[in-house]
């Protein structure tokens, strides 16, 4: 997606990926080797203007090494924060970006403690390379402690106070090396087994909003950052509590491909190559569903006025992302009628 939002702006794109069948092989030129591979991300940086990723779970540490040989945007201090959860947590705190309870965890002792002062009920992650609710385990009670450490398999984790949000929002801006911001209307999202199912957008609410953006704009320019960054949010009792970052293109923020004047994917390119940023105007109320594990009937959903439709070419297993569809409507009651119908088709799997 990102190399179809550079195509029209002049910009050429090549990947470095693990599996030659990687979607971006579809549109671009593709390295195969692993992604901490220092001698082919050292070719990727040499043939390139400007390196950015796609996904968080990857080698701050192999990037830092880059930034000699070309830009490297977001910078890899950015990437470093996002894959601790602690650390993250941290930062927003001095930030004075409101966050949930929590405490490290290193030990069995440690979370029966956490469990006590924090409170139950509680969530125990992994402080690394935790997403899509992957190293996740739910404690409602002390009975429950001895089996969540056993499923964690121990190291280093945090432990969070549990919750009760009335939903989950997200906010997806974009910071330019200038300085320049631009963000995006907030977008309400529906999770299942702590994965995106789906989203709408915009959701209106200018209070949350204006926070939302107040604490974005407080990341981006603590991080020095550059290209788009996204934040989701619990909304409990009328305020926002920050879960975490992703410091890329967002999986919440592809409704922005047909939902807006400019997507997420093209103003990080903007971003990063400087150029000036486009204009997060929504172009009506969009909904974004996920395909799930399967993909569901083309034919059926391509009869929804107002849908778009996105195949990845992936190869199907459970619970990967497959593809997404967008719906774009006038107004938000037309929306919401077309989402109900086109849930109607959609199997997670």
């Amino acid at each position: 997606m990102l190399a179809l939002a550079g195509y029209p702006l002049g910009i050429q794109c090549m990947f470095l990926d693990r599996s030659a069948s990687a979607p971006a092989a579809q549109v671009a030129p593709i390295i195969t080797a692993e992604l901490d591979d220092p001698a082919q991300l050292a070719a990727l940086a040499a043939s390139n203007d400007v390196l950015t990723f796609d996904w968080e779970n990857i080698s701050a540490g192999a990037l830092a090494p880059l930034e000699t040989m070309t830009k490297v945007r977001p910078p890899p201090g950015a990437l470093d924060v996002s894959q601790d959860r602690l650390s993250e947590k941290a930062l927003f705190s001095r930030l004075r970006i409101p966050v949930a309870r929590h405490a490290a965890i290193g030990s069995e002792q440690e979370l029966v403690e956490a469990a006590r002062t924090v409170g139950l009920p509680g969530v125990l992650k992994t402080r690394r390379f935790g997403y899509d609710g992957k190293g996740q385990y739910v404690i409602r009670d002390h009975a429950q402690i001895e089996e969540a450490w056993t499923a964690s398999g121990g190291g280093d984790l945090i432990y969070e106070k549990f919750q009760e949000f009335s939903r989950e929002v997200s906010l997806v801006g974009a910071r330019s090396a200038r300085g320049q911001t631009a963000f995006y209307p907030l977008a309400a999202n529906s999770h299942g087994g702590g994965i995106l199912h789906y989203n709408v957008a915009p959701f209106t609410n200018s209070r949350l909003e204006r926070s939302a953006q107040i604490y974005l704009k407080r990341l981006m320019n603590a991080l020095a950052y550059v290209g788009v960054l996204t934040v989701e949010f619990f909304v409990v009792k009328g305020r926002l509590i920050a879960n975490e970052m992703a410091p890329r293109v967002h999986n919440s923020g592809h409704w922005t491909i047909e939902g807006c004047v400019t997507s997420q994917f093209e103003n990080h390119l903007r971003a990063i190559c400087d150029l000036p940023l486009g204009s997060t105007r929504p172009l009506g109320h969009a909904a974004m569903i996920n395909f799930l594990g399967e993909m569901p009937d083309r034919e059926r959903l391509l009869a929804i006025d107002g849908l778009a439709f996105h195949d990845y070419g992936k190869e199907a297993r459970p619970g990967r992302k497959l593809g997404h569809c967008t719906i774009l409507k006038r107004r938000a009651a037309e929306r919401n009628l077309a989402l109900a119908g086109a849930l109607e088709s959609i199997r997670w799997v």
